[in-house]
C-alpha cells in the first residue's frame, strides 16, 4: 500500500471545469446527495475546497452555509473564508455538516484533512466525502503513461475502502457508500446507444466499479459515565486495652512489693 502523504504540492482545481467531464461528475454527485440534504439538520454547513463550493445544497434546511478555500476567487463565485484545507480556521465542535468533495486527492496529507474535519464537526455531526475510485475505468487511466501527467490522474487516488477505514479509526459510522459515473472520464462521454447501454448496465451490475464514490458518515462520540466508588463505613476506633492499665496505682505498688 502506497503512503498517503504526497511528496509534492498538488494542484487543486478552482472549478469542476478544469477536470475532464467535470460537469458530468458534479451532476452525478448532486443527484446522489439531493435526498440527503433534507436529512441533515443543524446551524452550520461547511464546504471545504473550491469543488465543494459548487456542489448544490439549496435543498438543505441549514441556512448558514460557508465555503473555505485557499483563494477568494473561484471558478464560480467567491469563497466566504480563505484558509488551508488541513488547517481549518474554525473552533472545535462548531460545524454540523462538513463536505469534502474531491479534497483528498489534491492535498499533501489527506489524513490531516480528515482529522481537521473531525475536529470541527460536532458530536453526531455528518461528514461527506467524494473522490475518484482507483478501482474503476477512470482509475485505470493512471496506468497509461501519457495520462499520468494529466489532471487528475497525476494525483493520488484513494480507494473507498481505505477512506472508510480512516473514518472507522476516528469513530465515524458509515451511513452510505455509493458509486456513480461508470465511465473512463478520459474523453467526451458518448451519447451513442451502445455507450449509454453500457453505463446503465454497469451501474446495475458493476456498482462497486463506479469512477466516483460518495461516502456519508456520522460522527459518533460515546459519552463517558463515571463509576462512583462504593462507600464503605470505616470500622469504629477501639484502642487495645492492656491488662496493667486497669490496675489501681496502690494495688500496682503492693503487687510490685510482694514480688520483691
Amino acid at each position: 500500500m502506497k503512503p498517503a502523504l504526497a511528496f509534492r504540492q498538488p494542484h487543486y482545481p478552482k472549478s469542476w471545469q478544469e477536470l475532464p467531464n467535470g460537469s458530468t461528475v458534479l451532476s452525478a454527485i448532486d443527484t446522489i446527495l439531493k435526498p440527503w440534504w433534507e436529512k441533515f439538520f443543524g446551524y452550520h454547513l461547511l464546504k471545504v475546497g473550491a469543488l465543494s463550493h459548487e456542489v448544490c445544497t439549496q435543498t438543505s434546511p441549514i441556512k448558514h452555509q460557508v465555503s473555505c478555500c485557499v483563494t477568494r476567487k473561484l471558478g464560480k463565485g467567491q469563497a466566504n473564508i480563505v484558509g488551508e484545507l488541513d488547517d481549518l480556521p474554525f473552533l472545535e465542535h462548531s460545524v454540523d455538516v462538513c463536505l469534502l468533495s474531491h479534497a483528498l486527492e489534491f492535498s499533501l496529507d489527506p489524513h490531516h484533512v480528515i482529522r481537521e474535519a473531525n475536529r470541527v464537526i460536532i458530536p453526531n455531526g455528518y461528514l461527506i466525502i467524494t473522490g475518484f475510485n482507483p478501482l474503476s475505468l477512470a482509475g485505470f487511466n493512471r496506468a497509461i503513461p501519457y495520462r499520468r501527467k494529466q489532471l487528475p490522474w497525476n494525483e493520488h487516488f484513494f480507494s473507498p475502502m481505505r477512506v472508510k477505514d480512516w473514518l472507522h479509526l476516528m469513530g465515524f459510522e458509515i451511513l452510505s457508500d455509493e458509486r456513480t459515473v461508470h465511465s473512463s472520464l478520459a474523453g467526451k462521454m458518448s451519447e451513442h446507444f451502445v455507450a449509454k447501454y453500457w453505463r446503465q448496465f454497469a451501474s446495475n451490475y458493476f456498482t462497486s466499479f463506479g469512477s466516483v464514490y460518495v461516502i456519508i458518515a456520522k460522527k459518533r462520540v460515546l459519552p463517558l459515565t463515571p463509576i462512583k466508588p462504593k462507600w464503605q463505613i470505616r470500622a469504629r476506633f477501639n484502642p487495645v486495652k492492656v491488662p496493667t492499665m486497669n490496675v489501681h496505682p496502690s494495688k500496682r505498688s503492693h503487687f510490685s512489693s510482694k514480688t520483691k
